[in-house]
């Protein structure tokens, strides 16, 4: 990619700026970067962002800009989507730039050392796990998943592996029993903008030391697809209700209902015990739920949504749809 391809590149060297503030290239792509990068605009000099190319979005499959593209232009601040950075010409603009440190916040590639060696501080990426612990494309959804009590943001050393750099700092936050995946992605992105306000001048100081990872801790975050969202109803109560969680807002959790894709939207786990198999609806009038067997205990759902359907309350399908009751989810196992 030519330094042609970049939105308002710079020929010349920014203004004159303050004398605490670096020099940054911001990288990052989705929602989750944009705090970040609006704390760095406030404190430091940047000098350039690099984002994922437009995608098609919507119905008219419209190009559309990452989040990251909207706040730099609205910023006034160079923008280049290189469709990748693997070739060392691709750096070309990182270059021109000329950075202190490349501050990287799901960016969406993978750096090689001509990117990474580029800047005198090179480059660190704010992760949002408390590594050890879920490195990977998808670690919001996987802490939640796994049940874990706690995750958090890292500030970290980038290095050619898969986030196994050093930690410079890290700040956790508890997973409460009603987050999902987008409450705590805002969370933590807001806490992975203020490390950077907080950190970044200590670190380029040279005042704050990184941390080797403990390797024989890790635990691997794959990225997630629409097949993660699929219910397997033989599983315990909390471990569905986690996994409904987790996948909200994207892709969903799903089942199928007369041969037909029925999304989970919110449920509630509970310890009662049924005698029918995983998977059958079961209605109290009384209490006005309804209810799935699963491997261990049940789940009482809230909102569901049939495909090409509105999403409404569990009741309300069921006063529709009376043989939602004592019908069967998903496939017998």
């Amino acid at each position: 990619m030519s330094i042609a391809s970049c939105t308002n590149l710079p020929t010349a060297v920014s203004p004159a700026r303050m004398p605490t503030m670096s020099k940054v290239v911001f990288m990052g792509t989705p929602d989750f970067s944009v705090p970040s990068l609006k704390a760095l605009i406030e404190t430091q000099d940047v000098v350039g962002v690099v984002t994922q190319p437009d995608r098609p979005a919507g119905r008219g499959q419209q190009l559309k800009p990452s989040p990251v593209k909207v706040v730099a232009e609205a910023a006034g601040i160079p923008v280049y989507q290189p469709k990748s950075l693997r070739k060392e010409a691709a750096a070309e603009p990182l270059h021109v730039w000329n950075p202190d440190v490349i501050i990287v916040a799901a960016f969406g590639q993978i750096l090689r050392p001509h990117v990474l060696d580029l800047p005198p501080h090179g480059c660190l990426n704010i992760h949002a796990s408390l590594l050890p612990r879920w490195r990977g494309a998808s670690p919001i959804q996987h802490a939640i998943m796994a049940g874990d009590a706690e995750t958090g943001v890292c500030l970290m050393q980038m290095d050619v592996g898969l986030d196994t750099g050093a930690v410079y700092t890290c700040r956790a936050t508890p997973i409460s029993a009603s987050d999902t995946a987008a409450s705590l992605h805002d969370r933590l992105a807001e806490i992975g903008a203020d490390l950077t306000r907080e950190f970044l001048d200590d670190i380029l100081a040279g005042k704050l030391t990184a941390q080797a990872q403990d390797d024989t801790l890790s635990t691997y975050a794959p990225m997630i697809d629409k097949e993660n969202g699929r219910l397997d109803w033989t599983k315990s109560a909390a471990e569905l209700d986690r996994q409904i969680r987790a996948m909200t807002p994207w892709p969903g959790a799903f089942t199928t209902w007369q041969g037909s894709p029925l999304k989970i939207i919110s449920a509630i786990p509970s310890d009662r015990a049924t005698s029918a198999p995983p998977g059958f609806v079961l209605y109290h009038a009384e209490e006005r739920q309804t209810i799935v067997a699963t491997g261990s205990g049940s789940l009482i759902l809230e909102t569901i949504q049939l495909a090409g359907k509105k999403a409404m309350s569990a009741a309300d399908f069921v006063r529709g749809r009376t043989e939602f009751a004592g019908s069967q989810l998903g496939e017998l196992t």
